[in-house]
């Protein structure tokens, strides 16, 4: 549990300029967006619970720490969301993944071999980021990837 911090001006573009539900309110629709976003992943989580203040706060439990940090990273990769405060149970706690901010130029060989020593390992961080990631060479600067040991 913790806040994360994200680049507010990179990542996936999931709110509408218009209010595609005119009932919801402006907040309404973006909680609502992101609840989609995560669903859409199709990560196990019970009681998701998505509130936005000043960050987004993330509620529910997860069977392990790589859903619950699949979940902070899909709600953070997000454009115009800044911190992710997470309050997520983990019900199998296991080792936590770091995490690493691509920057320019950034490959996922390249951030393997800087990480793992082995640019072949590349796999591990793309396996690792999926279903966020649909093709190793999608990375984007600014996007914030788990990067679990080894």
């Amino acid at each position: 549990m913790g806040l994360f911090s994200f680049i507010k001006g990179a990542g996936k573009k999931i709110f509408k300029k218009k209010d595609a539900a005119p009932s919801l309110s402006p907040e309404e629709a973006k909680i609502a967006a992101l609840r989609e976003a995560v669903a859409e992943l199709g990560i196990p989580v019970t009681g998701l619970n998505i509130d936005l203040a000043e960050q987004v706060i993330v509620e529910g439990s997860t069977n392990t720490n790589a859903d619950r940090e699949k979940i902070i990273l899909a709600l953070g990769n997000v454009e115009g969301i800044g911190a992710v405060a997470d309050n997520i149970t983990v019900l199998n706690p296991e080792p936590e993944s770091t995490f690493h901010e691509v920057k320019s130029g950034d490959t996922l060989s390249k951030i393997a071999r800087d990480v793992y020593g082995d640019p072949m390992k590349y796999n591990v961080i793309f396996e690792a980021n999926q279903p966020m990631l649909s093709h190793p060479d999608k990375i984007y600067p600014g996007q914030i990837l788990r990067i679990p040991s080894l």
